[in-house]
């Protein structure tokens, strides 16, 4: 019988090593696993190299995974941001390596990962200094940077609800990154509010089919930073 339901949030990530590649899903405070991020603390995998789309904010999330020494490395977009202190400090300090990657690269560097795709061409970052050292070339009068995928070892996503085959459904923006993600990496764990009954999820909308998923964990709602939802609901 297929059962992809963890008991607890350590559980699901007991397979996680030192030197990893982690997606974590999220865009600002939208759709971050939390509850993963707080147990990949509590598990202590180190020397990890993290893509996200941020670098965290305040001291929550994944700024206190930065903050607790465990990534070497982050591959993001939006590196700063107002509240992006625990980056900074470590950046500038040379205690964390950034490579910066453009969005909409970065989601399809992730998106080709899971997809099968050796690398591609993409227009964005031609003639800046995020294109040295990369193979050019010119495709019908205009100019391409040739990309990689971005594989993971891993992936940390947050979802509304699944099944025990991991079938997943996203919440509105909650969605972002997640579903890339959950292709692209060897082992994908889901946070999800609510388990239902194989069956109840209605088909056509399920977003992240279960073959991709190999763990998900009940959590409870809580308020975000930025409203979400209330602890009652």
């Amino acid at each position: 019988m297929i059962d992809k339901i963890a008991a607890s949030v350590a559980e699901a990530l007991a397979d996680v090593q030192d030197g990893a590649t982690v997606l974590i899903g999220g865009f600002g405070t939208s759709g971050n696993p939390n509850e993963l991020i707080d147990g990949l603390i509590a598990h202590g995998a180190k020397d990890l190299t993290v893509v996200n789309n941020n670098a965290g904010n305040g001291d929550t999330g994944l700024a206190a995974l930065l903050k607790a020494g465990q990534v070497r490395k982050i591959i993001c977009s939006f590196p700063r941001q107002v509240d992006s202190h625990v980056f900074d400090a470590l950046y500038r300090s040379g205690k964390l390596e950034l490579e910066l990657v453009p969005q909409g690269n970065l989601a399809e560097r992730i998106r080709a990962a899971g997809a099968g795709i050796g690398a591609f061409f993409c227009p964005t970052a031609y003639g800046t200094d995020l294109a040295k050292g990369k193979e050019t070339r010119e495709i019908d009068g205009k100019h391409y940077v040739l990309e990689y995928p971005i594989y993971a070892d891993v992936a940390l996503i947050k979802a509304e609800a699944g099944d025990r085959w991991g079938n997943l459904t996203y919440r509105m923006a909650a969605r972002n990154f997640g579903p890339v993600m959950a292709t692209a990496a060897k082992q994908t764990i889901a946070t999800v509010h609510e388990i239902r009954e194989l069956g109840q999820l209605d088909p056509e909308a399920i977003v992240t089919p279960g073959i991709y998923v190999s763990k998900i964990v009940k959590i409870d709602r809580v308020a975000t930073q930025a409203g979400g939802f209330k602890k009652s609901a």
